[in-house]
């Protein structure tokens, strides 16, 4: 199985795939609760999870006086157009 193209809406790639797709961006899998994962970069870390109709994702500590921001994109958007807005953090 290969994956789809990064135009390719996300309801259209497989688990497996989308979940190799987090582990190439750095994304470490909770082993508590495997539908969510964590990613740091050096300027910030998020937490992610895959919700039923979206991605959610959770910036630590990066809003006002160190709250959270928290976004959430549709699986009908592309893979690269997620990958862009997710990974270029808060």
């Amino acid at each position: 199985m290969t994956i789809p193209s990064a135009e390719t809406p996300l309801y259209n790639h497989p688990l497996p795939e989308i979940e190799q797709w987090l582990r190439s961006q750095g994304c470490q899998q909770e082993s508590e609760e495997p539908h969510c994962w964590r990613v740091e970069r050096s300027a910030w870390q998020a937490h992610l999870c895959l919700e039923i109709e979206e991605i959610t994702v959770r910036y630590l500590g990066a809003g006002e006086s160190g709250r959270d921001i928290e976004r959430s994109f549709k699986y009908s958007l592309s893979r690269e157009d997620i990958e862009a807005a997710v990974f270029s953090g808060p």
